[in-house]
């Protein structure tokens, strides 16, 4: 019992020997609190001057209760620039306790007049100081880990968030040589964590409003962004980009953000109503999603981020689970995976945004459908890429009513009309009624053949798609940097010249996938048909389409009668048919390089039995060109126009968005794929692009020829 005693009386004395030490130092600290305030705002003002060459002005601050520190008529103007800030009044209430332990928590913030002003002329700004970066050595020292990073970062932000906040008449202003930009915050409150505030843009040319619940000490928020009656816009944009973009109701929510495992795992939502989209490289029309969401959960590692399978996608009444993951270290490694479990096939149709794929709106179908597509890339080994995709139907799939295009056009006579840069040529029968028109069974072997082995050899064997075709394009693309190759069938390239606009954008490409897999899987159109169309309507040079002209054109014969070498000419020049004649000799002969490109296409009919075994070239020194075209056969020494003359679906680029528009000039900007790949454009000697030079030479040509 005496032990008991002792100790309880240790304790107590122990008790009360730490409280008078704290009391005592917060008495010290609050009898000298002005003193070091004025001592901490010295280092502060010193600090701005001689590392960010910031001039700060404080006219005057001091503390207003306990641990509230008010400061008015603050000004900031980086050195030989224009005035970056006035606020007039700002006061501030930091938390004592989290402060114990070095965190710093504001407990209040109240911001009176204040206006931020944002200038670049040419390229100086006033605000170039904020991105001032640390120096290289001290860069290197410390090894960079993404979960460390992360945790720090959003712990940073939400301790930033007051418990209680009053802003008043608050303006930010951005102004260069061809644009202005003004935010004005009249009022924005934080009381009891209920979020108010309302934001003009360019005074009342857009007026937003955040609202919501705030919980940083939990890390937890659930904001809506809306205008009221009005929908959410961002002219900026749609004069800068060309991209029209608003939404009635934009949802952010934050449900936990905790480490874990030596990670840092964030859990949270975003939601938007009646978002609208609009640009010429995503849709032709309007794009609208009535309803969308996604319940995410991310994770940072030591040298990764990552979405989680756990995540779900939310589009009206579809859904699908995404992962992502990208790895920065030893090497980058990019990682997809979208997996959609089967459900109703109606719903998924309904699902697509409005004006994505117009060619689909309206259409009926019953049963269910399931997806799954996985992408493995490692920037170290691209030739190892994994590729794989599987849209699944149930049994009783079944297409009951076709869309705003019936895609049984294909069976039935139609007219098809080529393009030429977004205009039409001509009008082309495709039917017998067509002179030119070749069936088939007309139509020589020695062209069906090669141009199946050139162009898609497993055609009459797939279901409109080859992954490995996919997979070597990824590869190929990636190590040359540029759009190389592409990855269509013939059933592709066919869906595309029938069904679809001209017009070379994301929602294009997205809906060509889709009608082929519906018309191969649900058998529309036999092979045989498909083929006999895709020959009677490509292009095989300037103005000539399908090959019941194509051969009486070159050759001055009929389909039927074409010879082995003049079918792998033909199937030669079908990627590139403006550039056909280069080919030729003034003799009629064909120039020398083309005769290994019939060497290879020759050995792989032989392999496929199409052909025998040929050393003489596979009747390369056998093909004339007609005798009415070689007067227009260019000089042998002729330069022949390179691939970027071609305007062909190869050359597609639906993500290059971004680009700066004015009324003279389209300037293109490093895309933000291009940036996280580190690719950046290849320049010679002059500065010039690849795509420079060229414009160059076919400038230079052009010229002679004219002269």
């Amino acid at each position: 019992m005496r032990i008991q005693r002792r100790l309880k009386k240790k304790l107590i004395v122990a008790l009360i020997t730490f409280t008078v030490l704290v009391l005592g130092s917060f008495a010290v600290l609050f009898a000298k609190r002005d003193a070091l305030l004025k001592k901490t705002i010295s280092k502060v003002l010193l600090k701005a001057k001689n590392t960010y060459h910031v001039q700060l002005n404080i006219h005057e601050a001091n503390f207003t209760g306990l641990s509230t520190v008010n400061f008015k008529h603050i000004n900031i103007v980086p050195l030989g620039r224009d005035t970056f800030a006035n606020l007039n009044n700002v006061a501030i209430n930091v938390k004592l306790l989290p402060l114990l332990w070095g965190d710093i928590k504001i407990g209040e913030l109240n911001i009176y007049d204040a206006k931020i002003t944002l200038i670049k002329k040419d390229s100086l700004s006033n605000y170039d100081f904020l991105l001032k970066k640390k120096p290289a050595d001290t860069l290197h020292k410390a090894k960079l880990n993404l979960a460390e990073l992360g945790y720090n970062l959003l712990h940073k932000a939400l301790d930033k968030i007051p418990d209680d906040m009053d802003i008043k008449n608050f303006s930010v202003c951005f102004t260069n040589d061809t644009t202005h930009i003004n935010f004005l915050l009249p009022t924005a409150t934080i009381k009891n964590g209920e979020l108010k505030s309302t934001l003009f843009l360019n005074k009342n040319e857009a007026i937003w409003h955040l609202d919501g619940d705030l919980d940083p000490s939990n890390q937890q928020f659930n904001i809506f962004w809306y205008a009221g009656r009005h929908k959410v816009e961002f002219p900026y944009l749609e004069k800068k980009y060309g991209l029209k973009f608003n939404f009635d109701t934009l949802q952010f929510a934050l449900k936990s953000a905790q480490k874990h495992n030596g990670n840092f795992e964030v859990e949270g939502s975003w939601g938007v109503k009646n978002l609208l989209i609009n640009h010429s490289r995503i849709a032709s029309e309007n794009v609208i999603v009535k309803n969308g969401s996604i319940a995410v959960k991310m994770i940072a590692g030591e040298n990764f981020v990552a979405i989680d399978s756990a995540s779900t996608i939310f589009l009206g009444k579809a859904w699908a689970h995404p992962y992502f993951k990208y790895t920065l270290q030893p090497n980058k490694i990019f990682e997809f995976r979208l997996n959609a479990d089967e459900q109703n096939a109606q719903e998924i149709f309904n699902a697509f945004p409005i004006g994505l794929f117009e060619s689909l709106e309206g259409i009926k179908v019953a049963g269910k459908l399931k997806y799954n597509v996985n992408l493995y890339f490692d920037t170290k080994h691209p030739n190892r890429v994994v590729f794989n995709s599987d849209l699944e139907p149930s049994p009783d799939f079944k297409i009951l009513a076709y869309g705003k295009n019936n895609l049984q056009k294909i069976n039935n006579p139609f007219i098809y009309t080529p393009y030429e840069k977004g205009k039409p040529v001509r009008d082309i029968l495709i039917a017998p009624e067509n002179p030119n028109y070749t069936p088939i069974s007309q139509i020589s072997s020695n062209i069906k053949n090669a141009l199946l082995t050139s162009e898609d050899p497993s055609f009459y064997s797939h279901k409109g798609f080859v992954e490995e075709s996919i997979r070597q394009s990824i590869a190929t693309n990636y190590k040359a940097k540029s759009f190389k190759r592409g990855g269509s069938t013939i059933s592709m390239q066919l869906v595309k010249n029938i069904y679809l606009s001209r017009q070379k954008t994301i929602a294009r490409k997205i809906e060509e996938i889709l009608i082929v897999w519906l018309i191969e899987n649900q058998h529309i159109c036999t092979k045989n048909r498909m083929y006999e169309v895709y020959l009677n309507i490509i292009e095989w040079g300037k103005n000539v389409y399908g090959i019941g002209e194509a051969s009486q054109y070159y050759f001055g014969k009929s389909a039927a009668e074409l010879s082995l070498g003049e079918g792998i000419y033909l199937a030669s020049i079908v990627p590139k048919p403006k550039a056909s004649l280069y080919a030729w000799q003034p003799d009629g002969s064909l120039k020398p390089h083309v005769k290994g490109y019939f060497n290879l296409i020759g050995r792989l009919m032989a392999q496929q039995g199409y052909t025998p075994r040929d050393t003489n070239a596979y009747g390369f020194y056998s093909v004339r060109i007609k005798e009415s075209l070689r007067q227009t056969i260019a000089p042998q020494n002729y330069i022949m126009p390179d691939s970027s003359t071609i305007d062909d679906d190869e050359n597609f680029q639906g993500f290059d968005i971004f680009k700066t528009h004015t009324k003279d000039t389209v300037i293109k900007k490093i895309s933000f794929f291009n940036r996280l790949l580190g690719i950046t454009p290849k320049t010679d000697s002059t500065g010039k692009t690849p795509k420079q030079l060229r414009q160059q030479r076919r400038e230079e040509r052009r010229k002679t020829i004219e002269n």
